[in-house]
């Protein structure tokens, strides 16, 4: 099933696909100070903060989401990190 646009879908961008000179576009990588458990509790130390000073509403609310979200970040590494995950050889 073929659709409209599809004659270009696995080509790269029109701006990478000069011959005459390659644009090489470079990540932007640093290594981390903190683990992501202490980023992550931080972050969620502050939006905790932030969330006493909100009054009930929609932006409160997304403030409690992503504390939600952290803690469950959190709990996942958790669980990654457990002995009864070790692969066996």
């Amino acid at each position: 099933m073929a659709v409209i646009g599809d004659e270009n879908a696995f080509r790269a961008p029109a701006f990478l696909e000069r011959t005459e000179q390659r644009m090489v576009i470079k990540r932007r990588r640093f290594k981390q100070t903190q683990s992501l458990e202490e980023r992550l509790a931080q972050d969620t130390l502050k939006l905790r903060e932030q969330a006493k000073k909100l009054p009930p509403g929609p932006a409160r609310a997304d403030v409690a989401r992503r504390i939600r979200q952290n803690e469950a970040a959190s709990h996942f590494c958790e669980l990654l990190r457990s002995p009864e995950l070790e692969l066996s050889e």
